[in-house]
C-alpha cells in the first residue's frame, strides 16, 4: 500500500504549492482510513527538504515518486522512493528520513546507535541498516521486483544532523552498513542528489511504482521453510529495528556473561507475529558461531520434529538431536553445564518430567541451574493445557534462588496477523481474555472471515494453499482422536453432520509442511509454535454463547485430549476451582490458534450463537472504520475553518 504516488514533478508542485497535506490526508483517509491532518503535518519538514533534493533539472520529471509505502506482512513503511531507469536498467531509490539532530555510537553493538526518539535517549538500528532492511524485505516480498529485476537502492537522509570530524554516525563501526545504505546529513544535498541521478537519469517508463505495490506476494518464509540455510550461516530473516536491537542485548549480553561468568537470566515477553522462534534460532546459529554450547529448547514435539524432518537431509541426527532439546532433558542437570540455552514458548513449561510426570523437581528451575545464561521466551495468554507452568513471576523466583541476574524484555508484534497488534488485542477483546482498546478495531487490515459451512471454509482453505503450501485447517479439540484408525485420513475423526462435513485429525506432527495435510485438521497440540499464511479454525463446544456471555464448557473437551487431565476429579472436589482452572485454557487455545495465520484466519462455530456473535463483533469493526473516517473528516473540516 503507497499512500501518494506521483511524478517528480508533480511532487515538488505539490510541495510548492502547499498542497501536499491535502492530497496525503486525503489519500490516507481512503486507504487506512485513521489520521489526522495534524499527524500528516508532522511529516511536512521532511518532505519539504525532500521537494529541495528533487528540484534538480537532472533529475527527470516524469520519475516516479512514492511517500509511505507499506512492507507487505509487516508495519512497516519506507519513507520515500524515486523510480526511473539508468538507461540500460530500472531502479528504485529507497530514502529513510530522520529528523534527528544528535547519534552517539555504540561500540559494543552491530548496526546500533543511540539517539533522542519517544521522549528520550534510546539504542536504535542505525539509519543505513534500517533503510537496507527495508530495501531486502521488499526484495524477499515482492514477486515483480524479483521476476522483473527492479534494481532497489537504499540509503537515509538526516537532513537536521550535521555531520563533524570524526562522526558517530559515519564511524568505521559501520562500515558494512553504510557500505549497503549511504547515509547524508545537512549540507549534503549535493551528495544525495549524485546518488539518485546515478540511478534516475530517466523517467519511469516500466511504471515501477505501480510494479511495487502491485506484485504479487511471494510465499512469505517461515521458519521451517528456512531453518536448514540458517543452521548454515546464512541470512535468511532480516531483523528490523527493534528485533535488531533486541538481538544485538541478547548476543552481547550471553558473550559477556560467559566471559565475566555471570550468571544471568533474559526474560523475554512477546506475543503472536514477534518473531520469538526465529529471534531464538538466529541467536543460537550466531552463539555456536563463537565456538560456546547452545541449544534451542521447547517443550512442543510438533516444532522439533519439523525442524529434524527439515535438517535431515544435510545435518547427522545426533547433531540434530544436540541442537533442538525437549524441555524435559535436563532433569539430571550439573549446575552451568551449558552456556547458553534458548527456551522458546517457555508458558508450556512443566513442573515435572518424563512420560509420567515423576522426574525432576521443575523445569524451569532445571533450565536455568544448568546454563550460565538461559533466556526465556515467553507469552503467558498461550498457555494451553493444565500442566502448564511457565510464568514470568516462577521464573524470576528461581532466578533470585539460583543467584542469576534478571533482565526482562518485551517484543511488538510486527510479522504476524497483517503485522499488527491491532488485530491480536481485538481478539483478546472478544474471547474475553483481557479488556483492549481493541474493541472495534483491528488496527491494520487482516482477512477476517466467518463462514457457515465448514466444507466452504475447508474449500477456501485448500485453494489458498495451492498458491505456497502454507494454509492449513485446525480445531479445538472436542473430538475424539481414537488409538484405531489413526493413520487413516479418510477416517473422519472431526465430523459436523448437519453439514455433511467429516475430516481426519493430522497423521503426523510433521502436517504443516505436507501437501497432502491440508485434508487434516491440526490440533492446539500440533498447531502451537508454527505459522501460516491463512488459518481456518473449527471452533467446538467447548466455548459458546449462553445468554449474551461467552463462556467455556470444559465437559465438552474430547477424552483423549491430555490438556485438561485431571479436570473432572477436581471439580468433583471443587467446581468453582475446577472452572477457574479450566476456563483460560479453553480461552488461550482458540487465541493461539486463531494468531497462527500471518495473512488471515477464518472460522466455523459449532454454536449458532457464537457464530452471531463473531459476525456482530466483525460488523461493529466495519461501522467503526466509518465512524472514525466521518469523525476525522469533521475535525479536519473545522481545523481548516
Amino acid at each position: 500500500m503507497i499512500i501518494y504516488e506521483s511524478t517528480k514533478e508533480q511532487f515538488v508542485g505539490d510541495v510548492v504549492n502547499e498542497l501536499l497535506i491535502d492530497r496525503l490526508y486525503s489519500s490516507y483517509q481512503k486507504k487506512i482510513g485513521r489520521t489526522s491532518k495534524a499527524e500528516i503535518r508532522s511529516w511536512e519538514n521532511s518532505l519539504q527538504k525532500m521537494s529541495n533534493v528533487m528540484q534538480d533539472d537532472d533529475i527527470p520529471r516524469d520519475a516516479a515518486v512514492a511517500i509511505e509505502f507499506n512492507i507487505p506482512n509487516t508495519s512497516k513503511r519506507v519513507d520515500f522512493l524515486i523510480a526511473g531507469n539508468d538507461g540500460a536498467q530500472d531502479h528504485v531509490v529507497i530514502v529513510e528520513l530522520k529528523q534527528w539532530e544528535e547519534v552517539e555510537k555504540v561500540p559494543s553493538r552491530d548496526g546500533l546507535v543511540r539517539t533522542y526518539v519517544g521522549g528520550g535517549v534510546r539504542e536504535v538500528v542505525h539509519p543505513s541498516y534500517q533503510a537496507w532492511s527495508y530495501a531486502a524485505l521488499i526484495e524477499d516480498f515482492n514477486e515483480n521486483v524479483q521476476q522483473q529485476e527492479i534494481r532497489l537502492e537504499p540509503c537515509a537522509y538526516l537532513h537536521n544532523y550535521r555531520k563533524t570530524e570524526n562522526d558517530p554516525l559515519t564511524d568505521d563501526h559501520y562500515e558494512i552498513h553504510l557500505d549497503r545504505a549511504p547515509v547524508f546529513a545537512k549540507g549534503e544535498i549535493q551528495k544525495l542528489r549524485t546518488f539518485i541521478k546515478k540511478y534516475i537519469r530517466e523517467g519511469d517508463r516500466n511504471q515501477l511504482i505501480y510494479q511495487i505495490e502491485n506484485g504479487r506476494i511471494r510465499p512469505s518464509k517461515s521458519l521451517q521453510d528456512a531453518l536448514n540455510n540458517m543452521l548454515k550461516g546464512n541470512e535468511e530473516f532480516i531483523m528490523i529495528d527493534e528485533q535488531k536491537v533486541f538481538f544485538e542485548e541478547a548476543f552481547h549480553l550471553a558473550l559477556d556473561s560467559i566471559r565475566t561468568g555471570t550468571k544471568q537470566v533474559m526474560i523475554v515477553e512477546g506475543g503472536p507475529g514477534t518473531g520469538k522462534s526465529v529471534l531464538a534460532i538466529n541467536l543460537m546459529v550466531k552463539l555456536i558461531a563463537e565456538e560456546l554450547v547452545a541449544m534451542y529448547v521447547t517443550k512442543n514435539a510438533a516444532p522439533r520434529d519439523i525442524y529434524s524432518t527439515k535438517l535431515k537431509k544435510d545435518f547427522k541426527k545426533s547433531h540434530i538431536d544436540n541442537l533442538f532439546k525437549g524441555s524435559g532433558s535436563f532433569t539430571e542437570v550439573e549446575p552451568n553445564e551449558f552456556d547458553i540455552l534458548i527456551v522458546d514458548e517457555a508458558h508450556r513449561l512443566n513442573e515435572k518430567s518424563g512420560l509420567f510426570r515423576n522426574l525432576g523437581e521443575n523445569q524451569i528451575k532445571e533450565l536455568i541451574k544448568g546454563s550460565r545464561f538461559t533466556i526465556f521466551f515467553i507469552d503467558e495468554h498461550q498457555k494451553v493445557t493444565i500442566h502448564d507452568i511457565g510464568s514470568i513471576e516462577m521464573i524470576k523466583k528461581y532466578a533470585k534462588e539460583l543467584g542469576a541476574e534478571i533482565i526482562s524484555r518485551e517484543l511488538v508484534s510486527q510479522f504476524r496477523c497483517g503485522g499488527s497488534d491491532g488485530y491480536i488485542a481485538w481478539l483478546d477483546d472478544v474471547l474475553q481474555i483481557r479488556h483492549t482498546a481493541n474493541v472495534n478495531d483491528m488496527g491494520m487490515d487482516y482477512d477476517f472471515r466467518i463462514f457457515d459451512n465448514p466444507n466452504k471454509m475447508l474449500e477456501e482453505i485448500e485453494k489458498l494453499n495451492e498458491r505456497n503450501n502454507k494454509s492449513r485447517l485446525m480445531a479445538g479439540y472436542c473430538w475424539e482422536w481414537p488409538k484405531t484408525n489413526r493413520r487413516d485420513v479418510n477416517h473422519y475423526d472431526i465430523t459436523i453432520p448437519e453439514h455433511d462435513f467429516g475430516i481426519s485429525w493430522n497423521i503426523e506432527n510433521t502436517w504443516a509442511i505436507e501437501n497432502s495435510s491440508v485434508r487434516e485438521a491440526g490440533c492446539i497440540h500440533t498447531a502451537q509454535g508454527l505459522e501460516f499464511d491463512y488459518v481456518g479454525v473449527i471452533i467446538g463446544d467447548d466455548l459458546r454463547m449462553e445468554g449474551g456471555e461467552l463462556v467455556t464448557d470444559f465437559t465438552k473437551r474430547a477424552k483423549t485430549d491430555q490438556s485438561l487431565r485431571g479436570i473432572k476429579k477436581l471439580a468433583k472436589e471443587d467446581p468453582e476451582k475446577a472452572y477457574e482452572v479450566a476456563d483460560p485454557i479453553i480461552r488461550n487455545t482458540y487465541r493461539t490458534l486463531m494468531t497462527r495465520g500471518q495473512k488471515g484466519c477464518f472460522i466455523y462455530c459449532t454454536d449458532p450463537e457464537l457464530q452471531s456473535y463473531l459476525k456482530e463483533r466483525l460488523k461493529r469493526v466495519t461501522a467503526n472504520r466509518r465512524d472514525q473516517e466521518q469523525l476525522l473528516y469533521l475535525v479536519d473540516k473545522r481545523e481548516d475553518y
